[in-house]
């Protein structure tokens, strides 16, 4: 398939898969729904993707199974997370503003778009699906580190912050623990690695993937300045002892907390 048909045919592909995810939300009146499916949407597309390839590599093999590893176990955590608690804030607020008609229309404000997002910040994986290359080079040595230090960072913060929301004693306490200690954000920190990684190894699959650099800066732009880190802090600075938490900590990228300073949690 050449690489204009191909590039069409995933968008199509992505489309399609959300469209079917879309009736889901009519039937449970939660556009919020759509989160759920983000991480799993990459793992069919990649399949998508590697069976249009003549003959997939070692490498297009490794790089669907960092993938799907990460896609299944966002895409089950988010359904943890939300499971039984009504629709998220952001989507509600979308509902209000819509008015009656939000369940439709949310079928081209929501869900295409988010097909259109997870296609062009995906744009790399085509490259690594076709990779005609053999052995191993620099570009795949960084894919791997950029995705391993994202994936813990990611996996171990969610699993921190789940096991401290469990523990009743810390109702309305700040976790500023583990990870938390090192960035107010280890798991939007961790999701933005993984996509520098995924850029990684579209480098290495194709001198055209250098240029693909746009896909995950844009990943990074939403969770930082989007639908990630200030959408949260608007919440979060009105809780008690945040102020002192966020002075310490910075919100982004990790760093040790400032020596000498209590970091218990407030």
């Amino acid at each position: 398939m050449e690489t204009l048909a191909l590039l069409l045919a995933g968008l199509v592909f992505s489309i399609l898969f959300f469209s079917a995810v879309w009736p889901l939300s009519l039937w449970t009146r939660d556009a919020s729904i759509v989160d759920r499916f983000w991480g799993l949407s990459y793992v069919f597309l990649f399949c998508f993707y590697l069976l249009a390839a003549p003959q997939p590599s070692f490498r297009s093999w490794g790089v669907f199974a960092l993938v799907a590893l990460w896609g299944l176990r966002l895409s089950w955590h988010i359904h943890q997370r939300n499971h039984r608690k009504g629709e998220d804030a952001r989507y509600a607020e979308m509902r209000r503003r819509a008015g009656a008609g939000f369940g439709y229309s949310s079928l081209w404000s929501v869900f295409w778009l988010q097909a259109v997002l997870a296609w062009f910040i995906g744009l790399p994986l085509v490259l690594a699906a076709h990779s005609p290359r053999p052995g191993v080079s620099l570009w795949d040595i960084a894919g791997i580190v950029f995705w391993l230090t994202g994936f813990v960072f990611e996996a171990v913060g969610d699993a921190q912050l789940r096991a401290f929301k469990r523990d009743p004693k810390n109702s309305g306490k700040i976790l500023d623990t583990g990870l938390w200690a090192l960035t107010r954000h280890p798991n939007y920190f961790g999701d933005a690695c993984v996509w520098w990684g995924f850029y990684c190894f579209g480098a290495a699959a194709s001198p055209y993937g250098v240029w693909l650099f746009a896909c995950p800066w844009l990943m990074t732009f939403f969770l930082t300045r989007v639908s990630g880190v200030v959408m949260l802090e608007e919440t979060l600075t009105k809780r008690l002892g945040y102020a002192e938490y966020a002075r310490r900590t910075p919100a982004f990228f990790p760093r040790l907390p400032f020596k000498g300073k209590d970091s218990t949690a407030r």
